[in-house]
C-alpha cells in the first residue's frame, strides 16, 4: 500500500514495557478506506493506537498523519471513538457540546444538531441515561461535527446488539465515500470487519503479521477438517493451529498448500475470527 495519499503511515514503531513489546510495527492507512486492526488480547493494539495519537511516546519509529509528523500534527482532522466516552456521567447531550466545541477550530453546531437529532440523542438526556449504542453514537456526531477526516475507533461495537452495529458500520462505509477521509477500526467483533473493511493489519505479540486487503488474507488461509487416517505427518506440519477431536482434527492452511492433502479432507473458505484463533494457536504451541 504504498499510496501517496495515505492517511496514517506506521513506520518501524517500538514500544518496551519490559514484558511485552510492540516490535517493528509498520502499515499504512490510505485515504478513501477502512482498515480493521485485529488480534488476540494484549498483542498490541491499543498499544499501537495510543502511540499514534501520541497519548504516549515510541521509543523508535515514525508515525506520519496527512503527511506530517504525528507529533507535529493537530489533532483538529482527528476524531477518536472509544467503548467508553470520556464524558461526565452528569452532562447531558447539549453539556457535551459546550464542553468539547471551544477545542475545534472547525466545529459545526448546524451539524452536531442534525447527527444527534438523526441518532435520537436527546439534547437534554444524561450521559448515564445512554445506552451503550446511544453513546458511540454521540462520539461519532462529535467527530463529525468538527469534520473529522480520520477516525481511530477502539472497541467501540462490543456488546452492541446487531441492529446498533450495522448503524455504525453504515456511517463508516458513508464517512469513507470522501477519498481524504479514512477509518482505523480496532475490534474484536471480525464480522462487522468483514462487513466494513477494506484493509487488515494483524497483529500478534506485538509484531504486524500481515498488513494488506482483506480480501488476500482471507484468500490467503482455507480451513481444514478431517479424520485422523486422512493425514500424514508431513501434512499435519501444514496445519497451523492443529487441534485434534473427538473424531479427527482442524485447523488452517495456506491455500496454496491444498493440493497437498487428500480429496477427503474437507476444505472451507475461513473467517477474519478463525484466522485470529488459529494463529493463536499456533502461537501457543510453538511456545510449549
Amino acid at each position: 500500500m504504498n499510496n501517496i495519499n495515505n492517511i496514517i503511515e506506521a513506520s518501524g514503531l517500538h514500544k518496551n514495557y519490559g514484558e511485552f513489546k510492540l516490535n517493528d510495527v509498520s502499515f499504512n492507512v490510505p485515504g478513501g478506506y477502512i482498515m480493521g486492526f485485529i488480534g488476540p488480547n494484549g498483542a498490541g493494539k491499543t498499544t499501537t493506537l495510543k502511540l499514534i495519537l501520541n497519548i504516549i511516546k515510541r521509543d523508535s519509529g515514525s508515525i506520519k498523519l496527512f503527511g506530517k509528523e504525528a507529533n507535529l500534527f493537530q489533532n483538529e482532522d482527528i476524531g477518536v471513538v472509544m467503548d467508553t466516552p470520556m464524558y461526565v456521567d452528569e452532562w447531558t447531550v447539549s453539556d457535551v457540546e459546550k464542553a468539547i466545541s471551544p477545542f475545534y477550530k472547525q466545529w459545526d453546531k448546524e451539524l452536531f444538531a442534525k447527527y444527534t437529532k438523526s441518532f435520537g440523542l436527546l439534547p437534554k438526556k444524561k450521559i448515564k441515561d445512554l445506552s451503550r449504542g446511544m453513546k458511540v453514537k454521540i462520539q461519532i456526531a462529535a467527530a463529525l461535527s468538527h469534520h473529522a477526516k480520520l477516525l481511530i475507533l477502539d472497541e467501540p461495537t462490543s456488546g452492541l446488539d446487531p441492529t446498533a452495529r450495522d448503524e455504525i458500520c453504515d456511517l463508516l462505509r458513508f464517512f469513507v465515500t470522501d477519498e481524504t477521509k479514512s477509518v482505523l477500526f480496532s475490534t474484536h467483533i471480525t464480522s462487522d470487519l468483514e462487513k466494513t473493511a477494506d484493509y487488515i493489519a494483524f497483529i500478534m505479540d506485538g509484531m504486524v503479521v500481515f498488513s494488506g486487503a482483506k480480501d488476500d488474507l482471507l484468500e490467503k488461509y482455507a480451513r481444514v477438517t478431517g479424520g485422523f487416517s486422512e493425514i500424514n505427518p508431513e501434512q499435519k506440519k501444514l496445519i497451523i493451529g492443529y487441534r485434534a477431536h473427538g473424531t479427527g482434527f482442524e485447523g488452517m492452511t495456506e491455500t496454496a498448500n491444498i493440493s497437498k492433502f487428500k480429496e477427503s479432507v474437507l476444505i472451507e473458505k475461513i473467517s477474519l475470527e478463525e484466522i485470529i484463533i488459529f494463529m493463536n494457536k499456533e502461537a501457543k504451541l510453538n511456545d510449549k
